[in-house]
């Protein structure tokens, strides 16, 4: 179902599996002997600062207080009994009373740039207390932050959907080539401003949260807002030097954020806006100049088209947002082909100002957001913080959403200081301007390093694969330096959550395909490879997992950690795959979101899913988490057909303890075609705001004359009905209970 399931994979590095990385951790002395002492996955779960950690969040709650909800393949938001939902805001919805209503039409004459995007996914809240500054605590009164991740379905925001104007009449293929003819400008200014963040006031009232139309803090971050580029003060200029475009030759600012999935909230109160598959948007045409063979290193490597291809070869993808105009640097920045004399005359640059996190204060519409180049650029989904604790550095974990790519970790160089509270964007030069990025290696003993990323290591700085020139190099190209490093492909590294009890790290690995996952290619961290059962949805690990680690100490300074796996994605019939022992109760596919409640200390899983919308759509459940090392080891048996052969296989693997259905339970199903993805909650949890994003994702284009898959949220209530809309939605009890228990 999602767009992710056709991803290419850009990886192309020969970094081990497990098994090698076992042999060279036996070869290596010091770890030989940390080996040969016993401490594996249970021996590091005794190292000091390794047991449970409190930060004034509850325990968590022993069983789920509310019953299962069923697969659904209806067109609406089922939730168990005893709870409501209402729509805070859908797609198009205006942020001022002067602009006219959402027509759903698609027939809006205003560039968008004042109404709530699209795709809605990552999402936070925060209050404002009585001098309109920042509170954790809850007033009454906060603005919501909204990521807007994708217009991959942007054909329901124009009358007839999407224009092409090609030579020849061809018709308009989602993502496809734009080599011939021009698209209208105000479709593209509609579907560029689509994208980025939605920031809108909210106020508690007698019937819930509502949003303030014209509050001064409504504002809208899209893909044509300026940015300022932001890094370590010795690596800046370097790092200005690759931002260098027409619009900015200092390459100190840069325009927009695109593709904005999970999120981050950091201690001090600002907001981050994970740019994710911003790829996509840029094509290269026409007869620019040849580029430097380590450009096109770096390009093919985060999947930018190198050049302009030959006559009649496969094109890269796109939205066309090029084809405008030549000369209007709206548009033409979309156009990556080397033009000018030189980079200050065109926009071979400007794929090299994505891919970052960009901070953001929800509480200044004046401020500017910053990109954090010093946190890595890839495809950022989320960026979870540690456990803050003063006087110590804080540690941001992060994902690159693709298959075979890593996880990541920042930490500050800056010390944390509770004073910071409230501190905007000044704050964030204090934490994420300097530090150090690590990727991450799971050996398979159960135990995992971090894998610093600096040009000081040999292996970095002499890596065949990519001559990096200087630290700044390796901020802006960190998966060709984790692929120096020997990180551990992944598969499809998704949101990361932090559990408010023990400090405990999760990450949602959505699914990998047969392409890159078969029997012989599986390792402990991934370790499943086998066919659906059903025979036509997926093979390779189509359902995805969860996998969890701790690290000893404080985790800004821990190298190490242990890990296991949390949970296994699986229809529950699917025999041998089934390692969770899920039921028709708590059965899932393609964990994508995920997220802690501290009032209640559930895990809340989200899907985007392919693999099992034959019996459900997409759905969110809640989990009671234990911690890492509460299982065992396990052996996956894997069977799948490879080349028209029939491949098997085993694959030790490191599984926690069974949750049974009174600690994992199905807690929504979402309308047809939705993914479920964002979450956040008020303070007493007894709200949780939800996004539904896409519904009706499989629809045609509108002028194939079909229906839409899905109606939704009009056919429920919400706003003209016709066309389907993202949304964020409001959960309560209807007996204004906490939510979960």
């Amino acid at each position: 179902m999602s767009h992710h399931d056709h991803d290419p994979i850009f990886n192309s590095s020969d970094n081990p599996h497990f098994q090698d990385v076992l042999t060279q951790s036996l070869q290596n002395p010091a770890r030989r002997s940390l080996l040969r002492g016993g401490l594996g996955l249970a021996g590091l779960a005794m190292l000091p600062g390794c047991g449970t950690l409190t930060s004034g969040a509850a325990a968590a709650p022993t069983a789920l207080g509310f019953p299962s909800v069923g697969k659904s393949l209806l067109d609406n938001v089922i939730l168990p009994p005893g709870y409501q939902y209402s729509v805070l805001h859908a797609t198009g919805d205006a942020l001022d009373s002067a602009l006219a209503a959402y027509s759903n039409k698609g027939t809006e004459t205003d560039d968008w740039s004042r109404r709530i995007g699209d795709h809605h996914d990552g999402m936070d809240i925060y209050y404002i207390d009585a001098n309109g500054k920042y509170s954790d605590k809850d007033t009454g009164r906060a603005v919501l932050c909204v990521n807007h991740e994708s217009s991959a379905d942007a054909h329901f925001m124009h009358p007839n959907g999407q224009t092409s104007n090609r030579v020849g009449g061809k018709k308009f293929t989602q993502f496809g080539d734009w080599d011939l003819g021009t698209r209208p400008e105000l479709e593209v200014l509609k579907e560029i401003n689509h994208h980025g963040v939605s920031v809108v006031e909210m106020v508690k009232t007698p019937q819930g949260w509502r949003v303030k139309q014209d509050s001064p803090l409504n504002r809208r971050i899209t893909a044509q807002t300026p940015v300022r580029i932001s890094g370590p003060r010795a690596h800046i200029e370097a790092i200005r030097s690759f931002m260098v475009t027409r619009w900015d030759a200092a390459g100190g600012m840069a325009r927009g954020t695109l593709n904005n999935c999970g999120h981050g909230k950091t201690p001090w109160g600002t907001y981050l806006g994970c740019e994710e598959n911003w790829a996509f948007y840029f094509q290269t045409t026409g007869a620019g100049a040849a580029l430097p063979a380590k450009e096109v290193a770096s390009r093919r490597r985060y999947g930018v088209p190198a050049a302009a291809p030959a006559a009649g070869a496969t094109r890269a993808p796109s939205q066309g947002w090029h084809t405008v105009s030549a000369t209007d640097d709206r548009f033409a920045r979309w156009n990556l082909a080397a033009t000018g004399a030189n980079a200050e005359r065109d926009f071979r640059n400007e794929a090299n100002t994505f891919g970052y996190n960009v901070e953001i204060d929800p509480l200044d519409p004046n401020s500017t957001p910053v990109k954090r180049v010093a946190m890595g650029r890839f495809a950022h989904e989320a960026a979870v913080c540690s456990l803050p604790v003063a006087g110590q550095p804080l540690a941001f974990y992060m994902g690159c959403d693709a298959r075979n790519e890593y996880i990541y970790k920042f930490v500050s160089t800056a010390a944390w200081d509770p004073r910071d509270v409230g501190g905007g964007l000044l704050a964030g030069d204090k934490y994420l301007s300097e530090g150090q990025l690590y990727a991450a290696r799971f050996d398979a003993t159960g135990q995992g390093e971090w894998l610093e990323l600096t040009i000081a290591d040999p292996r970095i700085a002499n890596h065949g694969a990519y001559k990096f020139a200087n630290q700044a190099d390796v901020f802006i190209n960190a998966r060709l330096a984790a692929d120096a490093v020997g990180a551990t492909k992944m598969d499809r590294p998704e949101w990361g959550a932090v559990n408010y009890r023990n400090g405990e790290v999760y990450f949602a690995l959505t699914n990998n395909n047969a392409a890159n996952r078969t029997p012989s290619k599986t390792d402990p961290a991934n370790p499943r490879a086998y066919m659906d059962l059903d025979g036509v949805k997926g093979t390779g690990n189509p359902h995805g997992h969860i996998i969890r680690f701790k690290e000893p100490g404080h985790p800004a300074t821990a190298k190490a950690f242990a890990w296991d796996i949390f949970l296994f994605g699986a229809e529950e019939d699917s025999g041998d795959a089934n390692l969770s022992g899920l039921t028709a109760k708590n059965s899932f596919s393609s964990p994508d979101g995920l997220w802690f409640s501290k009032a209640t200390g559930i895990c809340w899983i989200q899907t985007d899913d392919g693999a099992f919308t034959d019996e459900t759509n997409c759905m969110m459940l809640a989990a009671i988490p234990g911690q890492v090392g509460d299982g065992g080891k396990v052996t996956v048996k894997n069977k799948m057909m490879v080349g028209g052969a029939e491949q098997s296989g085993t694959q030790d693997t490191f599984l926690g303890a069974a949750l049974g259905e009174a600690k994992l339970r199905r807690f929504l199903v979402a309308p047809q075609g939705a993914e479920v993805t964002g979450i956040t909650e008020t303070a007493d949890g007894r709200t949780l705001f939800v996004n539904i994003q896409h519904p009706g994702e499989l629809s045609k284009p509108l002028a194939s004359g079909s229906s839409p898959q899905s109606m939704w949220p009009g056919n429920a209530g919400y706003g003209p009905q016709g066309r389907p809309r993202s949304a964020t939605i409001v959960i309560t009890r209807t007996d204004g209970g906490v939510i979960g228990l």
